[in-house]
């Protein structure tokens, strides 16, 4: 398990692991599926902001995040970071704000949400936009 805040700002190495392409800035999650879909990054403080796909990371520790043959993504989702986002049920009610996500390095499965209100589980996320992380209520 890893938590998202442990995974903002770790280098991300090139496939030979010695060629550094920047650091992290967020993971994008498509929360219907509770997967990490994407990581974004960026190389110096006026760069761009970089898009991989989940599938280019090759492994995601402590110390790096490491990416295999880098391409980008055809099509790149709205860049919606969890952390600070606004929980709101499907009916509109206040849930909190999300503190922190725990995903596994290995596959990106969201394991949990903990917002201000207390843990979420993953499996109740049905959306997330501009405004807020939508979830079912219960």
């Amino acid at each position: 398990m890893m938590l998202f805040s442990e995974a903002r700002g770790l280098p991300v190495l090139g496939r030979d692991g010695d060629r550094r392409l920047g650091a992290v800035t967020s993971l994008t999650v498509d929360a219907p599926a509770g997967v990490v879909s994407h990581v974004r990054y960026r190389a110096g403080r006026l760069r761009r902001e970089t898009v991989l796909p989940w599938d280019a990371v090759r492994s995601l520790g402590p110390g790096a995040l490491r990416v295999g043959p880098v391409t980008a993504p055809d099509v790149v989702p709205p860049g919606h970071d969890l952390l600070g986002r606004r929980v709101l049920t499907e009916a509109g009610v206040e849930r909190g704000t999300v503190l922190d996500v725990a995903f596994d390095p290995h596959t990106g499965r969201v394991l949990a949400l903990f917002t201000t209100r207390g843990e979420l589980s993953a499996g109740r996320m049905t959306g997330l936009g501009d405004h807020a992380l939508v979830v079912r209520a219960g």
